[in-house]
């Protein structure tokens, strides 16, 4: 097959239409084409009142070899590549069980290829299965119990499964994992529209059901899950040259476990595990994170200023948008995680902290579009020195949101118009807060580091420049945004191990390798073939 790309289309165009283009851009007759099928669909809407599809298409052909030939220095007309996975290598019927920490997209693919190349894993997870861990974490949304152990952030798909279910990412992936990430979704029962739309997503009800799916598919190859355990020491052994080997795994009911394999696919909130990884001698270094808040927009608005009259076409779906503003004081402000048709959603995983996320269920109907409106920040300038310091950081002003919002795990919120003014809210206006379980109208320049604040001040109406609506004063910021990604990282060497503890495998966003649904579990594919390469080579 041939894959031609960067055929545009009207947005109204016929369905004939496509054909046609494909014939055109080829200069062939329809007796010479066989079939087509589109590989990817997107939209270019920077001209919004000529917004135009851009295909990319497979087309099977009578004689490929000519038309190749013909477009040989033409990058939009290549062979289809193979995007087929190709496992590493099988396991030996007495090889020892990898064990792999966590259960998010990371742990679940590192998991899932183990497991078709025969490892059998044992996968552990402190917080519970996912249908268990929904109910605990609406337990904070509508009575302000948390659990710290099933949370937004703890339990059986991680993080991403309270999230807009967004797959895609800007990841170098010559190997096209992305790809095998895609199939196995589709096979656990994701729309298979996610395999040709450029920005695919999911949702979180369809994302339960497909976790559950994945779970069972492992559980069938061999591996196993423990959940409600967690891991609190390593059994670290040092050889004679004085090179550190992981040996077990000290769990949190005394229980023990041995293992000369371990993914370490904790998440990004797992912070007393980074604590115990860094006392257990684990080298870890700070990572550059972002801190802000969410901010909400009624959806219509971002149709309107994205799509113009066409806002609301079944294809276009909801609008998005990403942004950036790099300020006078020398900070990055950026959109981030925008959720279309959305809420904004209590994510802290510790008691007497508030932090925030946005969630999209697949249908993307919600009244509001959220985004995170963060500020970038890096440890050289804002935490140096421990390497946990990252962590203090986002600790204090989650506890500062969580006074500000009451101490009943209410968040604190303010609109737009009075953060540009300076003063404290008492109300708010005609743009509703989603956040469960309530809202405190609040400063929230008390909740956030002075340079952040300066900076969303300066980048606001930048943004409204961009965005018609964005800066309405009666949009609504509901604090505080701390979890963008890890504050830490585990760094690794070439073979994907710790660069100081033999048999350890750092792996997706809790160790600073990723950040999102899909980087996260093609980390874990790239991790899962390390621990097979090792062990096949030990």
């Amino acid at each position: 097959m041939i894959r031609v790309t960067e055929l545009k289309l009207p947005l109204h165009h016929p369905d004939e239409a496509l054909a046609a283009a494909i014939r055109q851009r080829l200069r062939i007759t329809p007796r010479d084409m066989i079939r087509f099928a589109v590989a990817r669909r997107a939209h270019d809407a920077r001209d919004k009142t000529n917004i135009l599809l851009v295909y990319s298409v497979d087309v099977t052909l009578k004689n490929e070899a000519a038309v190749l030939a013909r477009f040989r220095k033409d990058r939009n007309v290549q062979v289809t590549p193979d995007t087929r996975y190709r496992p590493v290598g099988t396991a030996a019927p007495d090889a020892q069980r990898p064990v792999v920490i966590g259960a998010g997209p990371c742990g679940l693919f590192a998991g899932l290829i183990l497991a078709q190349m025969g490892y059998r894993p044992i996968i552990l997870d402190r917080g519970k299965v996912v249908r268990e861990r929904t109910q605990d974490t609406w337990g904070l949304w509508r009575r302000s119990k948390l659990n710290p152990e099933s949370n937004v952030q703890f339990g059986e798909g991680g993080a991403g499964t309270f999230s807009d279910g967004k797959l895609y990412s800007r990841i170098k992936d010559n190997r096209h994992l992305d790809r095998k990430v895609l199939t196995e979704f589709v096979k656990a029962g994701a729309p298979p529209e996610i395999l040709t739309e450029a920005h695919p997503h999911i949702g979180t009800f369809r994302l339960v059901k497909m976790v559950e799916n994945l779970r069972q598919t492992i559980e069938d190859l061999g591996g196993e899950y423990r959940f409600s355990t967690r891991v609190d020491g390593l059994d670290v052994e040092t050889d004679g040259t004085g090179q550190r080997h992981i040996r077990g795994l000290h769990l949190h009911d005394g229980g023990y476990l041995a293992a000369s394999r371990v993914v370490l696919a904790i998440g990004h909130s797992a912070r007393d595990t980074f604590a115990m990884l860094h006392e257990a001698g684990v080298f870890v270094e700070p990572k550059p994170f972002s801190i802000g808040v969410r901010i909400e927009h009624p959806q219509s608005w971002i149709d309107r200023s994205r799509f113009g009259a066409d806002a609301g076409h079944p294809i276009l779906g909801a609008a998005e948008y990403h942004i950036s503003h790099h300020c006078s004081n020398g900070r990055t402000v950026y959109s981030f995680c925008m959720c279309p048709g959305g809420t904004v959603v209590a994510a802290t995983s510790e008691e007497g902290r508030v932090a925030t996320n946005g969630m999209s269920q697949y249908s993307r109907n919600e009244r509001n579009a959220n985004s995170g409106f963060v500020v970038a920040i890096d440890p050289a300038r804002d935490y140096p020195g421990d390497p946990l310091a990252g962590i203090a950081l986002q600790r204090h002003w989650e506890e500062r949101a969580f006074i500000a919002g009451g101490s009943n795990y209410k968040a604190p919120a303010q609109r737009l118009g009075d953060f540009l003014a300076g003063r404290p809210s008492t109300t708010l206006g005609s743009v509703v807060p989603s956040y469960r379980p309530g809202v405190t109208p609040t400063d929230l320049a008390e909740c956030l580091p002075d340079f952040a604040v300066a900076a969303m001040r300066e980048a606001l109406p930048v943004f409204g420049r961009q965005i018609e609506g964005y800066d309405h004063p009666d949009v609504v910021m509901t604090g505080v945004e701390t979890r963008t990604s890890s504050p830490v990282r585990f760094t690794r060497d070439e073979g994907l191990q710790s660069l100081n503890t033999a048999g350890l495998f750092p792996a997706g966003e809790g160790a600073g390798y990723a950040g999102g649904i899909l980087s996260a579990a093609v980390d874990g594919i790239k991790v899962a073939e390390a621990v097979a390469r090792s062990m096949a080579a030990a």
